[in-house]
């Protein structure tokens, strides 16, 4: 049996005290305490039903909405002030004095609302003039990341770098596909999963990382992970980050911000052309008798031409041509004639 979540002993309590509130309020009544507290209670109920609805408004749409509230309300009594002084010069008008006002202020008070939530932060500042919104830049924008990025493990050091920022999501449906990934028969899967488990364990313990498991995201289970990550990037209004190439495709096309840890280090990759002289360690021989192999910071290696007299040393090379593989590229190089000789 699962325990109460605290949300859940939060709805009990009000509940309980607005059933109190209902008693108290019938005590005078001739026997109608009983009644006044169920009275309350349904109050209660109701208020905490409606909150259930609401769930998925954020608090930047209610504030919105209050905003475009007061201020439909006040064009509302605008209008009326108007139509008041009209029907002085028609008092048969009784009905429409009494039914119209109310009719305008409900009217303006919807279309307040309604316009303020759809409104960007920039429009706020033709209703209100000498008030500016800051504009969030991208980077305070929370980075919602899937299994894969998760279990590649780059993402704790990227972070700690400062060149990302914002809370790190983990939406719960994730954290699910790395507990099934963990105990599953497969043991490439079951390796996979508790890798990611256990990155996830060391972000949680590093200090300059936030990182915050999202539980109240409800969708349909037939749904695919990700297109419940597409759209729960759309509600939390974050960024996508993913090392999953078509994921990320399909996110763009909806208008979600993404970011690949793939071609992040893509670009990061040393830019050298023929011509350029460059320094190596050579780790091992060739498929040529005479050829060393070395490698750049980044895993790009480089084939370097009669030089298996030098393995195990630092070389001076100069970059000859670039060759793109379906592997990854492939640079051929020549020792430098100072090495050489």
């Amino acid at each position: 049996m699962k325990l109460l979540t605290t949300p859940k002993i939060l709805c009990a309590v009000f509940i309980l005290l607005t059933a109190a509130i209902g008693g108290m309020s019938a005590i005078g009544f001739a026997s109608n305490e009983w009644m006044g507290a169920l009275g309350g209670g349904l109050v209660g109920c109701f208020i905490v039903l409606v909150d259930a609805g609401l769930k998925n408004l954020s608090f930047r749409q209610f504030s919105n909405a209050t905003v475009g509230l007061l201020v439909g309300l006040f064009c509302g009594m605008l209008i009326n002030y108007v139509l008041k002084e009209l029907f002085k010069l028609a008092p048969q008008a009784v009905v429409a004095t009494a039914v119209i006002p109310i009719a305008i202020q409900v009217a303006f008070g919807y279309w307040g609302m309604a316009l303020a939530i759809r409104a960007n932060r920039q429009e706020f500042s033709f209703l209100i003039p000498y008030v500016r919104f800051r504009q969030d830049s991208a980077q305070d924008s929370p980075l919602l990341v899937d299994s894969n990025i998760i279990i590649d493990g780059r993402i704790a050091r990227l972070c700690e770098t400062g060149f990302l920022s914002g809370a790190l999501v983990v939406p719960r449906f994730v954290l699910d596909e790395l507990h099934i990934l963990a105990d599953s028969s497969n043991g490439v899967k079951q390796e996979r999963g508790k890798r990611g488990l256990e990155y996830l364990r060391e972000m949680q313990e590093t200090p300059s990382l936030e990182v915050t498991i999202q539980e109240d995201y409800h969708h349909h289970h037939e749904e695919l992970t990700d297109t419940k990550l597409i759209e729960l990037a759309k509600r939390l209004g974050a960024r996508l980050l993913t090392n999953d190439r078509n994921l990320g495709r399909v996110a763009l096309l909806q208008g979600v911000t993404v970011l690949n840890l793939n071609e992040l280090a893509k670009a990061m990759r040393p830019n050298v052309v023929a011509g350029d002289p460059l320094s190596i360690k050579l780790v091992r021989e060739g498929k040529e008798d005479h050829q060393g192999v070395g490698y750049l910071e980044d895993g790009t290696m480089i084939v370097v031409n009669s030089a298996i007299e030098h393995l195990g040393e630092t070389v001076d090379v100069v970059i000859g041509s670039p060759l793109q593989t379906s592997a990854g590229r492939l640079i051929f190089a020549e020792l430098a004639e100072s090495q050489a000789s």
